[in-house]
């Protein structure tokens, strides 16, 4: 049996929760199979990342060349990248793999809150990867610092303006993070692209987890590499991480982690969508 490839470029998170083997799991689950080619190493728990010891990009594209001489890509998702020299690996990746669907997950911050960017390589990745995205799949504090705006400004449709106009072709902003969360029953992430708004709500669970960004992005790839349209892959996504997410398991001390192989996955009944 063939299943479609995603070539995945992300780092690695020992706990499982996040990183290559959370997006390995996530594209597995949606009928695809990652070829994962680490971009980091991480030292991190499921409280807070301690270490990123990033690799160098000659390693990733080494790695990437391999892989891509023996299977053939029908996606690419771009998770951490930690470096300018990864950044400049990734780039080269994605240029050579145009046309296929490239989807990347902004990796700004730990759940900790651990800083995982500078200011040079988020302007690097605004200017050089993100016009290369056909998805860029931000929660609101990325999208509002990879825009420029302030992180208390809530004009979602302005700032995901702002990233189509670098090139991107979509931006699914998730709003996990939004402000005074434990006071909202539900969770909303809304679909921007040149020809409108899409919307969906969910019933926001309890805790805070680990990984849900990882998740969602990598599943949208193996939906996408598997043909489905860009909005029937953000939607049947969505449903994978929120079912993921209502069954999360607390291996550690930290966060609550997807459990992504659980399944066969249901929409909840609460979900509401326009």
């Amino acid at each position: 049996m063939s299943l479609p490839c995603v070539l995945v470029l992300a780092g690695h998170d020992p706990t499982g929760g996040a990183g290559l083997i959370a997006d390995a799991e996530a594209i597995r689950a949606m009928g695809g199979w990652a070829l994962t080619v680490p971009t980091a190493l991480t030292c991190q728990t499921t409280v807070n990342v301690h270490t990123v010891t990033p690799r160098p990009g000659e390693e990733i594209l080494a790695t990437a060349r391999a892989v891509l001489k023996d299977c053939d890509i029908h996606a690419i998702k771009i998770g951490l990248i930690a470096d300018l020299s990864a950044l400049e690996a990734a780039v080269e990746l994605c240029r050579m793999l145009s046309p296929l669907p490239i989807i990347i997950d902004p990796v700004l911050k730990a759940g900790g809150g651990r800083e995982l960017s500078s200011e040079l390589l988020r302007a690097a990745f605004v200017e050089r990867l993100l016009p290369l995205a056909d998805l860029v799949t931000p929660n609101l504090e990325e999208l509002a610092r990879l825009t420029g705006s302030a992180l208390e400004d809530q004009d979602t449709a302005g700032q995901a303006g702002k990233m189509l106009a670098t090139g991107a072709g979509a931006v699914l902003a998730t709003g996990t993070d939004v402000a005074d969360a434990s006071h909202q029953p539900h969770v909303t992430h809304r679909l921007y692209t040149p020809e409108g708004i899409r919307t969906w709500s969910w019933p926001r669970l309890p805790g805070s987890y680990h990984g849900s960004g990882c998740t969602l992005a990598s599943a949208v790839a193996a939906l996408l590499a598997r043909g489905e349209t860009l909005e029937n892959a953000c939607e049947k996504a969505q449903q994978f991480t929120w079912q993921s997410l209502e069954r999360a398991l607390m291996p550690g001390r930290g966060q609550h982690l997807p459990d992504r192989l659980s399944g066969p996955f249901h929409l909840p009944i609460q979900e509401r969508m326009t």
